[in-house]
């Protein structure tokens, strides 16, 4: 009788072991778990961060559909850099590369898409490259006929350009690439705004 005791209660006992075993493997599981989660969560965080080496774009981007260059202000972000990269690709020798932050922070005084000055530009003198001589005029503004506008620097150039875009062209209903075409180049069939969005689509 006593050993049949003896050996219940070493069958409890040895119950009781695996169950706080399986228990114990329970929460330290968990713990793992909970601590790959956190560094899952860091990770992607850092991901989004670098998004392949673009940043992150904060900034409420233009449908392709409409090509609208509205948007709103954002926080400062990756944009510099991709304007950076864009020029460098396709005007090494741009004066505009040195003016990306510049660019940016001219876009956003006055509720433009960062991306629209330098599509322009890539289009109408392939980022500067093809200008009137001393005119630091990367837009084709002003210029028409024997008519040339000049400014006395690119900084000058980039805020009169983008005034004008928000004054003459966003505020009076100009405020997608083929509307805004219309009046900046109207003897355009088209391939004016063609060649402006897919500029502005590079940049995304």
């Amino acid at each position: 009788m006593m050993k049949k005791r003896l050996f219940q209660v070493l069958i409890l006992f040895l119950a009781f072991l695996l169950i706080l075993s399986l228990q114990v493997k329970l929460i330290l599981a968990g713990y793992s778990l909970t601590n790959k989660n956190i560094t899952l969560k860091k990770l992607a965080a850092e991901l989004e961060k670098l998004d392949s080496g673009k940043m992150v774009f904060y900034n409420s981007l233009p449908s392709i559909e409409t090509s609208s260059v509205k948007a709103n202000i954002t926080f400062y972000d990756g944009r510099v850099a991709n304007l950076k990269r864009f020029i460098r690709k396709y005007n090494p020798n741009s004066p505009l590369y040195e003016l990306a932050d510049y660019i940016v922070e001219i876009s956003d005084k006055y509720g433009l898409d960062y991306r629209l000055l330098v599509a322009i530009a890539m289009q109408e003198s392939n980022l500067c490259k093809r200008i009137p001589k001393d005119s630091y005029n990367c837009w084709g503004w002003g210029i028409y006929g024997n008519k040339i506008t000049r400014f006395s620097s690119y900084e000058e150039a980039i805020e009169t350009v983008a005034k004008g875009l928000r004054e003459k062209y966003v505020d009076k209903g100009y405020y997608t690439i083929y509307t805004i075409m219309r009046k900046y180049n109207p003897s355009s069939k088209g391939s004016w705004g063609d060649a402006v969005k897919k500029f502005f689509l590079l940049l995304e």
